[in-house]
């Protein structure tokens, strides 16, 4: 890894030398910055359009999902807190990269890479800000409340509801199963079993349609990775 600093994209325009305070500066420049999630590309297909979806799409996507689904959590949860969550917990991919679900390899250093990469992107704001930030994003990526288990039931939920859509997706990946599906899935069910049974319900029917190689069906275990 190069020691030179990263090129910023408030570099190719810097704000003027006056009238603009270190402590706003340093937000503005964290807020242009971040204008970089609207280019990382996930596998999910959209439902409107033929393209793959962004992460800034999909960030705004469960952000929409925790406030239409929240009754649905098995414990009460801090919708504001939540919404929080989920607008930020793919940020760190700016400079780590997306990290397909389905892709082992590509999984063994993403919470190494996803690390660097979140004190490198917080650490462009002011301390105080870097230090939230940072926090809130160890909270979703630990699961230790139950804001951090809906968000992250809202990041396997969303994903599945377009591979549904585009009858598989990448449920199709090869080497997939539907077991694995359901085991990578299974995690939803940490936060609500009504929306877990739903999900489960849409895998098996593609299951049965064919839109994923068959599976014995098996309840799975969550994983972390993607």
């Amino acid at each position: 890894m190069s020691d030179e600093p990263r090129p910023l994209l408030v570099d190719r325009t810097p704000f003027p030398d006056d009238g603009i305070d270190e402590r706003l500066r340093a937000q503005l420049t964290f807020l242009v910055e971040i204008d970089r999630l609207k280019t990382i590309l996930r596998q999910s297909p959209l439902v409107a359009a033929e393209r793959r979806e962004n992460d800034a799409e999909h960030s705004w996507h469960l952000a929409m999902m925790v406030g239409v689904l929240a009754e649905y959590a098995d414990e009460p949860i801090d919708v504001g807190h939540t919404v929080q969550l989920v607008l930020l917990h793919d940020l760190v991919e700016i400079y780590a990269g997306d990290t397909p679900l389905y892709d082992t390899a590509a999984g063994v250093d993403q919470a190494e890479r996803e690390a660097v990469a979140a004190d490198e992107l917080f650490g462009l704001l002011p301390k105080d800000q870097a230090q939230r930030l940072r926090e809130l994003w160890d909270e979703f990526e630990e699961r230790r409340t139950p804001e951090a288990r809906f968000a992250k039931a809202m990041d396997r939920l969303q994903p599945l509801l377009l591979n549904w859509m585009a009858s598989g997706g990448t449920w199709r990946t090869p080497g997939v199963t539907a077991d694995d599906v359901r085991a990578r899935k299974a995690v939803i069910g940490d936060a609500s079993a009504t929306l877990w049974k739903a999900g489960r319900r849409l895998i098996d029917e593609g299951e049965r349609r064919g839109w994923s190689r068959s599976g014995s069906g098996g309840d799975g275990e969550s994983v972390e990775q993607g």
